[in-house]
């Protein structure tokens, strides 16, 4: 009747409650590293979508959509960059319901900076894998999500 034994399901329970167990641990830990410079791991995703879209603007619904961890508080993420002097706002010329978005110098600066940080935090893990391991992994996590061998 089943397809699977108890072990097997038992076995992959075990699996996705260390993927989830972990997302949430590097997330959190990322988090304490940018409280530092007194930015959130939100507001370094959205610096990281602002950059990733070399100058060109950007709307709110287009952040949310790359963001790693999608919020519901993206506007107000925003006014925070804003007041940062990370961001710039302005109306959208072609749609006034909408707003476009870009990263300052200062923004792009600051980023760099978090962005030595972060990479300092997974450096040491980076170093635990070799290359074959790590496209193993990415590979049994595309698998587990879409069924496809990447």
């Amino acid at each position: 009747m089943y397809k699977y034994c108890f072990n097997m399901i038992k076995s992959y329970f075990r699996a996705v409650h260390q993927i989830i167990t972990t997302g949430h641990w590097i997330t959190a830990q990322v988090g304490r590293e940018l409280k530092e410079f007194g930015f959130t791991e939100p507001q370094y995703n959205v610096l990281r979508v602002l950059k990733e879209a070399k100058g060109e603007p950007v709307t709110v619904q287009q952040i949310l959509e790359k963001m790693v961890q999608q919020s519901s508080n993206v506007t107000r993420i925003v006014d925070k960059l804003l007041v940062a002097g990370c961001v710039e706002r302005k109306e959208c010329p072609t749609n006034r319901r909408k707003m476009d978005i870009t990263i300052t110098e200062t923004g792009l600066d600051i980023l760099a900076k978090l962005d030595r940080k972060v990479e300092a935090f997974h450096q040491p893990m980076m170093d635990r894998l070799n290359e074959e391991e790590l496209a193993l992994l990415q590979q049994l996590i595309v698998k587990l999500k879409t069924g496809r061998n990447e």
